[in-house]
């Protein structure tokens, strides 16, 4: 079973793609439209790794190589978001049971958050696939981040006692950064717990294809008008932490 992983910005990838090169000499890089693709073991299992950078579009054709190029049998998307949940906080993570696109309105032709055609507007996450990440998110919570990344760090982004949440991520080509946006998306989508730009897309084509997905979210802000502060930081010096941990613990749980 081989791996596909995918994530929006460098520092959520790279040090997957460090610790991959490190760990199997035969790893190989193919570079298809403008993305490199990294072939090879990562915590003995096969996988492929890929900077999709931001985006649906650019989700949805990274995702599409992954299955059509590489034949991945699976995909994990990983990165961060805004929370949206009453209960989301910075340093949470969010894990999708499902996903839809907050900003597709086809409206009359079809539902608002209808995909045209498809019949549907929410893709639900595949349920082994999810359950293996909420387990792999619990363990780095609860082990790996004391040891990961000092305390004062944690707190110096306001990180306390992080939890995992499971429910609705949405997408959308859109920075949500107002308070006005997070009010206008709660009442819509009373279930929201993030905010992203590729999830949804991601899901789409992994439907179309009938290939198991899952979606990890870090919560980086909380969507409102502080979303800019700091994020270069976060990402660096948390975040980044989050996503290498999370996977190794999903990897090494198949090993």
């Amino acid at each position: 079973m081989t791996l596909g992983i995918l994530a929006a910005i460098h520092d959520e990838v790279d040090a997957l793609i460090a610790a991959m090169q490190h760990e199997d000499a035969r790893a190989k890089v193919h570079t298809i439209g403008m993305r490199d693709y990294h072939v090879g073991e990562l915590h003995g299992h096969p996988c492929v790794l890929v900077l999709a950078r931001m985006g649906k579009v650019a989700a949805a054709a990274t995702t599409v190589t992954l299955i059509r190029e590489f034949d991945v049998d699976e995909i994990v998307f990983t990165g961060l978001a805004g929370g949206i949940g009453a209960e989301t906080r910075v340093g949470d993570v969010v894990v999708a049971d499902r996903t839809l696109q907050h900003d597709l309105d086809a409206r009359p032709f079809f539902q608002r958050h209808e995909v045209p055609l498809l019949d549907r507007a929410e893709f639900p996450a595949h349920a082994r696939l999810t359950a293996e990440l909420q387990r792999a998110v619990e363990g780095f919570l609860r082990e790996d981040l004391p040891q990961t990344v000092p305390p004062e760090v944690l707190a110096r982004f306001g990180v306390r006692d992080p939890r995992l949440h499971v429910g609705m991520v949405a997408s959308g080509d859109q920075f949500i950064n107002a308070p006005a946006a997070v009010a206008e998306l709660r009442e819509r989508l009373p279930a929201l717990q993030a905010v992203e730009m590729e999830g949804a897309a991601l899901a789409q084509i992994c439907h179309e294809y009938g290939v198991p997905y899952a979606v990890m979210r870090t919560v980086s802000d909380r969507a409102d008008d502080t979303a800019h502060v700091d994020f270069p930081a976060f990402l660096r010096d948390v975040a980044s932490h989050y996503s290498s941990g999370v996977i190794e613990r999903l990897l090494r749980g198949r090993a």
